[in-house]
């Protein structure tokens, strides 16, 4: 199948899905060997005003930033900054607090570190304080010896890999972002950690799915799951969260506001050239996508197959973890990964959180012509 009959498939796909009401606005991105082969639009980005979704609006998409966060810790590692068995206290020193000496990027990368979580009483407010965010978790005490588990660290792994970003390049990380990944790939006002204020309009606005509230009732899970640990009830992802302008504007590097086709065109990037721009050497993507830590997550329960930084596998899993495919879910169902093997790239945004059924359905239609 060409390109153009894809990226037409893909087309009919969203526009059926937003007609049938399954979503209210999504984008779908397909990169093949560095060249882009779909980019698709379809519905409404703003229901309040009927603002339509173009191929550039940004979506807030939770832990979909992890991949972009991840990939700067990498290009950190290429430039010699860093290396994966760096001691994070080496470039952080107040890091080596309560025995935590030992953690080192690769655990921070692979979600083993052991400090999954932030205070409970944290408010939005702190959430966006980036230094008061690093002094807790500095302060932290792990919850396991580094490297022996892994648990993910929904909020913490941004402020963390983030931090050891900062330290090693001296620049704050929405600065670092900028020059090293999104200006050299052209997609610098698409793909935000934090989203100046002047931008924000063009964000798509978040709308929870009624029938996740049915199967999903967060205020009658008990308050002592371990999850909550690392998620505080009050600020576990919800459309509210994703709309808030503090949010949007703050660093937080677990999450990202960016389109399908600016994600895509990262790990693209990670995979080989894109028009004239590489971010990491062959060797340096094999390492950063192979296996590094796996196991019975700690606070989720599932198992779990980490690289560093990405996960491991087809977003819905549903034959067992595909060594080749790395990349991240958000939560509310939305993901942007690649598949070594066929050298593609791709990515769905969305704004109707829900589940991964769209993502699934895409990625069907895609591993099907790669």
């Amino acid at each position: 199948m060409s390109a153009a009959d894809l990226h037409q498939q893909l087309q009919d796909t969203a526009d059926e899905l937003v007609e049938s009401g399954a979503e209210r606005g999504l984008q779908i991105a397909v990169y093949r060997h560095g060249e882009p082969v779909a980019d698709v639009a379809a519905g409404i980005a703003d229901p309040a005003t009927g603002r339509e979704v173009r191929h550039d609006t940004p979506f807030y998409n939770f832990s979909i930033g992890k991949g972009a966060t991840a990939t700067l810790a990498h290009v950190c590692a290429e430039r010699g900054l860093l290396s994966y068995d760096t001691p994070v206290a080496d470039l952080w020193p107040e890091f080596a607090a309560h025995g935590k000496e030992r953690v080192t990027v690769r655990h921070a990368l692979s979600h083993s570190a052991g400090v999954p979580g932030i205070p409970s009483a944290t408010t939005h407010a702190e959430l966006c304080d980036w230094d008061a965010m690093c002094a807790a978790l500095a302060d932290a005490e792990p919850w396991w010896e580094p490297g022996t588990a892994v648990g993910y660290h929904a909020f913490t792994f941004g402020f963390l890999v983030g931090e050891i970003v900062r330290r090693a390049t001296g620049r704050d990380l929405s600065d670092v972002l900028r020059t090293e990944l999104t200006g050299p790939l052209g997609i610098a006002d698409e793909l935000y950690l934090g989203m100046p204020e002047s931008e924000q309009g063009r964000a798509a606005r978040l709308e929870e799915d009624p029938s996740r509230a049915e199967t999903f009732d967060l205020d009658a899970l008990p308050d002592d799951l371990p999850m909550f640990k690392a998620a505080p009830k009050h600020l576990f992802p919800s459309a509210a969260f994703g709309n808030r302008a503090d949010i949007l504007a703050a660093d937080l590097p677990a999450g990202a506001k960016t389109s399908a086709r600016a994600i895509a065109r990262v790990y693209a990037a990670v995979l080989g050239e894109v028009d004239g721009v590489r971010l990491l050497s062959p060797d340096r993507t094999r390492e950063a996508t192979a296996l590094a830590a796996s196991g019975t997550d700690r606070l989720m329960g599932n198992e779990s197959s980490w690289a560093l930084g990405y996960a491991l596998g087809l977003p819905d899993q549903g034959s067992g973890p595909d060594p080749h495919v790395f990349g991240m879910a958000g939560a509310g169902g939305s993901w942007a990964g690649a598949d070594r093997a066929s050298g593609t790239a791709w990515a769905v945004t969305k704004n109707v959180l829900g589940d991964l059924s769209t993502v699934a359905r895409v990625t069907e239609i895609v591993c099907g012509h790669r």
